[in-house]
């Protein structure tokens, strides 16, 4: 027997672990695509229970997870409901990720890469004071990355996130660090637009490069002045296929 979502019943149980994930994500995106709202109610525990075949432990980890990423909310006697959209955690990578996934929106992805404009850059010149040794290898390493998906021999997409995430780790500071997830759901969906409106496959090599040169040199000002106009050309594509989303509507 296979349930609404798709898991049989039949099939051996993950463990506790697992299937709390797989009751987050699956729920995550039942709210987020607006399967359960404010009008629908949410599903009382024992449905979901019976639905996901779970304990009530198990149940009700999942649904704590979601109210953490604000979500849901719950409160004795009341029972669990979800929450309005604009009480959502958006800097939370699952939420990102559901909401991205929804319905594709330049909109989002616009105010994303803004974040990511005013953070990056900024981590770039911090690198270029701060960078240790170690890190400056993780950067020199994602772009010999980027050299190799030229050649076929890597994932063009996984090298350019690793570029971005070296960036950040060698600036030194721990809450740009925390931002790798965000950083990389982003990518993965503004790079699927650039590619699709830009004809480009793959990232230009010297443009990073400059980058890199900059941090190696300790110049902060052009270390930030390089990943700014990276992230730029980014928003300018968005820009760009707005105008033609809006032409065709």
């Amino acid at each position: 027997m296979t349930s609404r979502f798709g898991r049989r019943r039949d099939m051996r149980a993950p463990s506790d672990r697992n299937l709390t994930y797989t009751i987050v994500e699956r729920l995550g995106q039942a709210i987020v695509t607006g399967a359960y709202n404010a009008k629908t109610g949410f599903p009382v525990e024992s449905a979901l229970c019976e639905e996901f075949d779970a304990s009530r432990s198990v149940l009700r980890e999942a649904v704590k997870m979601l109210t953490a990423k604000g979500l849901l909310a719950a409160r004795p006697r009341q029972g669990t409901w979800v929450e309005p959209e604009d009480s959502w955690n958006l800097l939370d990578p699952d939420v990102l990720r559901w909401l991205m996934e929804r319905k594709f929106s330049l909109e989002l992805l616009t105010e994303f890469t803004e974040v990511r404009l005013a953070v990056e850059p900024m981590a770039a010149a911090l690198a270029a004071r701060n960078a240790k040794p170690p890190a400056l290898i993780q950067i020199r390493s994602a772009i010999a990355r980027i050299k190799a998906a030229e050649r076929g021999d890597d994932d063009a997409l996984d090298a350019e996130i690793a570029f971005h995430v070296a960036v950040l780790r060698a600036s030194g500071n721990r809450f740009y660090s925390q931002l790798e997830d965000l950083i990389d759901i982003a990518l993965r969906i503004s790079m699927r637009l650039t590619n699709q409106f830009k004809g480009l496959a793959l990232s230009d090599v010297s443009a990073r490069k400059r980058v890199l040169d900059a941090i190696e040199t300790h110049d902060a000002r052009k270390a930030q002045a390089h990943m700014e106009t990276l992230i730029r050309e980014v928003l300018e594509i968005i820009a760009t296929a707005e105008k033609k989303q809006k032409r065709r509507a």
